[in-house]
């Protein structure tokens, strides 16, 4: 018999085949491996990724927060020390109430204003610039706030991972910070970004009423309720008279024109009712700010009437933006007024009937946030009047 016909084709290929398989399964199985290695170092490296994101929302959401409380208590004439406390305190609310990985973190919330503070007060004077340095060293000008926040193996404990553990790896620490600013002083406005109207009403107080009136010298007979109603009563903050009662100046004080030189009644109601439009900002170059020595002339109109008592009673309790004059020249529309001041307030009461010492649109002063502010450098150019709070890194 044969070679052949003694171990067939057939035989051969038979066991060849045998090794074949018996490879590939070797193969498969260290594949599997390799592949599931991967799956488990996607998943890990998915989860750190997303606790990241989780991070950054965590950090932006109390850097905006702290600053947007400063300067709300700023506002209502807490002193910087207490606002910087308040602020400090809704950054510590905000980062345990937003967990990361299921987890409600902590941040260490001391005063010291250290470069490597978790909570840092200071003044940005570019919101534009990244880079801007965070100068903690002016604190009358205190505009903004840097949050840090870390979970790791310092504060808050390492972000535990699924798979890692196999290689001896029980978590990792992640960590990130935001910085948030608004502008707290300013020195005038211009059209905002997409358009619209500013709030500015077209009257304007004299700075010997707003210093007494800041000093204290003024009453206290409304009360403004947090539903928007205004009732009759103290509730602690101080209410001035916008009408004129004489100010030793010929015509009526107070009305300014901002637009046409010759605002109509029409035009006023306008401006109180909706504010000052872009068409308005164009007659003053698109702009409505204090100059290099720290002024603005506005042309004098026909005063506070009873033709437009209607409009200002629609939006009592509404803020709004009131210039501040230091000087007149001129009578009635051929009056200068000087600009020195911006000021928020919101009207109380309106009457404008009856014997003129009985004329009166009740002022209080309000907060109130506008876009298409223009900064300033100098503090003191404005009060009450805020920029939104905007994350600038």
């Amino acid at each position: 018999m044969s070679h052949l016909q003694r171990f067939p084709r057939n035989s051969l290929f038979s066991r060849q085949a045998h090794k074949r398989h018996g490879a590939i399964t070797i193969f498969a199985a260290i594949l599997s491996i390799v592949v599931l290695s991967m799956v488990s170092f996607a998943v890990d490296i998915g989860y750190v990724l997303s606790s990241k994101e989780e991070l950054q929302r965590t950090a932006d959401a109390a850097a905006l927060a702290a600053v947007w409380e400063y300067g709300k208590q700023l506002s209502i004439g807490r002193d910087a020390v207490s606002a910087e406390y308040d602020g400090r305190s809704t950054a510590v609310s905000y980062v345990g109430s937003n967990p990361v990985g299921k987890l409600g973190l902590d941040i260490d919330a001391n005063y010291s204003n250290c470069s490597n503070g978790e909570v840092v007060f200071g003044y940005i004077n570019d919101f534009n610039d990244p880079n801007a340095t965070l100068n903690t060293g002016a604190t009358s000008l205190f505009n903004a706030v840097r949050v840090k926040v870390h979970r790791d193996s310092t504060r808050n404990g390492n972000l535990p991972l699924f798979f890692a553990g196999v290689f001896g790896i029980d978590g990792t620490g992640i960590h990130t910070e935001a910085t948030a600013a608004l502008v707290r002083d300013v020195k005038g406005f211009e059209i905002p970004n997409g358009g619209g109207n500013l709030d500015i009403l077209p009257y304007a107080l004299d700075l010997d009423t707003w210093n007494d009136w800041m000093a204290g010298c003024a009453s206290d007979n409304w009360t403004y309720n947090a539903d928007g109603t205004i009732e009759a009563g103290a509730d602690g903050y101080l209410e001035v008279n916008l009408f004129p009662q004489g100010t030793g100046s010929p015509g009526n004080r107070g009305t300014v024109d901002i637009g046409s030189c010759n605002n109509s009644t029409n035009d006023i109601a306008r401006q109180i009712l909706h504010g000052i439009s872009p068409a308005d900002l164009a007659y003053h170059g698109g702009v409505l700010q204090f100059n290099s020595c720290g002024y603005l002339i506005l042309n004098g109109d026909t005063g506070i009437s009873a033709g437009v008592k209607d409009e200002l009673a629609d939006i009592k309790g509404q803020p709004r933006i009131i210039p501040i004059f230091s000087d007149v020249s001129g009578p009635g529309n051929n009056a200068d007024y000087r600009i020195v001041k911006w000021f928020g307030i919101r009207i109380m009461e309106v009457k404008l009937t009856g014997p003129m010492n009985m004329k009166r649109v009740t002022i209080q002063a309000a907060p109130i946030v506008t876009r298409g502010v223009i900064p300033s450098t100098v503090p003191g150019t404005s009060s009450y009047v805020y920029s939104p709070a905007v994350l600038v890194r």
